[in-house]
């Protein structure tokens, strides 16, 4: 794989430094992501995100969600309770897992739930009205210059 070194881009630019970084962390991610516990990224509106992530035999004291510099850990640490079981077969995983999901400017999470096995992290993009696109009305009446002063007075 190829890797790019960004240097002479943080040297000439002033403010681009999220870009830069994500850039570098997907280009030197390898392949190798993990793939526990599953999950679900839906787009519920045009402002309103939910994570949904499998999480079967953990309960809601085993987990753990945290938003920490723009990025949501949701982690589990399941205690050992199978020390007096004898399993034939183990599908259900319960082993202990930390997801990271990094979060864009202006996008809080606003809730989680724990429902049938699923938690439910609900998350919305609140753009401050400073940084929303405003319509200028455009007026359709001359403007008279008052300061202007006719060559021809002058002389």
């Amino acid at each position: 794989m190829r890797t790019y070194d960004f240097a002479p881009l943080y040297r000439t630019t002033v403010g681009f430094d999220q870009i830069a970084d994500l850039m570098d962390r997907v280009l030197t991610n390898d392949g190798a992501q993990p793939t526990y516990p599953p999950y679900n990224i839906e787009k519920l509106e045009d402002d309103a995100y939910r994570i949904s992530i499998a999480v079967a035999g953990f309960s809601d004291a085993d987990l753990m969600v945290e938003v920490r510099q723009n990025a949501l850990i949701v982690s589990a640490k399941k205690a050992d309770e199978d020390g007096d079981r004898s399993y034939l077969h183990r599908g259900i995983a319960t082993r202990a897992f930390e997801r990271r999901f990094h979060l864009a400017d202006h996008v809080q999470v606003t809730g989680a739930s724990h429902v049938d096995g699923m938690l439910h992290i609900d998350l919305t993009r609140e753009v401050p009205e400073a940084l929303k696109p405003r319509q200028i009305a455009i007026s359709s009446t001359k403007q008279i210059q008052k300061d202007v002063v006719d060559t021809k007075a002058v002389n």
